[in-house]
């Protein structure tokens, strides 16, 4: 089924509610019992939460599972080019007529009742990882957790939190401890818990809701750790060591992702969750192997990438909030150590997002910035205001019309040799980039 008509289906779903986002459980738990509760035959879950780095940790584990001979149902969001990017059954991205059926199944059933857009897309997940056999699933919560739509699961085999940090502010609150116990919100009782490090504000919700409901935390800092080790990363348990591979996604703060599923795959281990053990090879092949698109992902082809001159480099990563952005400023510094030139920015933001935070961390590290309207998007920021914003913050920027125009304009505004342009500041910015590059 061409996949213009699968976004038809979308856009009659997104109607079903007036509001984008309205965290609760009650909707998506009528329609999965209507349709025959498919959350209750799913393989063994594995439950993420987290702020920042929670689908680079799925893509790790899942391509260790993968590594190991396992299949793996995935349900990440949102997607970058495609919807069928959420939905990946047993190794594969959903092809376009089962996602049409799917869809439609869960609007027959729903019946026209009010449902959020993401609770109805994710109980059709749910209803294709219940037909197709796997070893695993992997499901990241779309906001918070607690009242995410993603926490029916009564009894994950594990669950995950990657770091806390400020974002979505007007949904899950205004402080690190409001914000984790959304997150903590997926714990359940008796499950064990692999964590990375916290702030002590979030860390102590984390552990309260922990030790309220029996679940033991596995946390980075004090029952593992991992950091560089020569050209490869060390991850210690305990009293074992794991001597891998640097993870093939870019970033230092791609350490702490890889520690975080490969603690998380020997949780499974020992637990007997899986058919099979993801083995110490297994666990170094999906570290090498693993792909997530727009995770400091650079763009060697294509239109944009080819409209560069010699010797520039184009990157592109979704960040889109104030730790994000002290990731990518620790990159930043990386680079300049490694291999220097001069690094330009081009931004794009919702008008949701701390823009002022996010820019900070970045304003002494770049030399030019180009801010665009993110298209299509309702809450996109306009770029003279997003402009504004970075002059406050210190950086010399002016608005463009879109990202091609603002790539020609640095090409103009600079001095001759090389330099790295980074494409940030969300994921739908990142989408339609890697839409328009081909």
């Amino acid at each position: 089924m061409p996949n213009r008509d699968i976004e038809a289906i979308l856009k009659r779903l997104a109607a079903l509610h007036p509001k984008l986002i309205d965290l609760a459980l009650d909707r998506i738990a009528r329609l999965l019992a209507d349709l025959g509760h498919p959350e209750l035959a799913l393989p063994p879950v594995a439950h993420i939460a987290g702020t920042n780095g929670k689908g680079s940790t799925l893509a790790y584990l899942r391509a260790m599972a993968e590594a190991a001979g396992m299949r793996a149902h995935v349900y990440t969001s949102p997607h970058l080019v495609r919807f069928n990017e959420r939905i990946r059954i047993a190794g594969r991205l959903i092809e376009d007529e089962e996602l049409a059926d799917l869809l439609e199944e869960c609007e027959r059933v729903n019946a026209g009742k009010p449902i959020t857009f993401f609770e109805i897309t994710n109980a059709a997940a749910f209803l294709a990882f219940s037909r197709h056999p796997a070893d695993l699933c992997l499901i990241e919560t779309g906001m918070g957790g607690e009242f995410d739509s993603t926490n029916v699961i009564e009894r994950p085999a594990l669950t995950l939190i990657t770091t806390v940090a400020f974002d979505h502010m007007a949904y899950l609150g205004d402080t690190l401890a409001k914000i984790a116990k959304a997150k903590a919100g997926i714990l359940k009782p008796g499950v064990a818990c692999v964590a990375a490090a916290q702030a002590p504000e979030a860390l102590g919700v984390i552990e309260a809701r922990a030790k309220a409901l029996a679940a033991p935390v596995l946390l980075e800092g004090r029952d593992w750790s991992a950091e560089p080790a020569g050209d490869g990363m060390r991850v210690r348990v305990g009293a074992t060591a794991l001597d891998l591979p640097r993870p093939a996604l870019g970033g230092a703060h791609q350490i702490h992702n890889a520690g975080l599923a490969a603690v998380a795959a020997r949780e499974l281990n020992a637990r007997g969750a899986l058919p099979r053990p993801i083995e110490v090879a297994a666990i170094a092949a999906g570290l090498r192997g693993a792909e997530w698109p727009a995770r400091m992902q650079r763009l060697n082809r294509g239109p944009l990438a080819d409209s560069l001159p010699p010797g520039w480099e184009l990157w592109l990563d979704g960040a889109h909030n104030p730790a994000a952005a002290a990731a990518l400023a620790k990159v930043a510094d990386d680079w300049d150590a490694a291999w220097p030139m001069p690094l330009d920015l081009v931004v794009g933001m919702l008008d949701t997002k701390d823009a002022a935070g996010f820019l900070a961390p970045l304003a002494g590290r770049v030399r030019h910035l180009r801010a665009v309207t993110i298209s299509g998007e309702t809450h996109a920021s306009p770029a003279e205001s997003l402009a504004a914003v970075a002059r406050r913050a210190g950086l010399d920027a002016r608005a463009a019309a879109s990202v091609d125009a603002a790539l020609r304009d640095l090409i103009t505004a600079a001095t001759p040799g090389s330099a790295r342009v980074l494409i940030c500041g969300s994921l739908y910015l990142a989408g339609a980039v890697l839409g328009e590059n081909g």
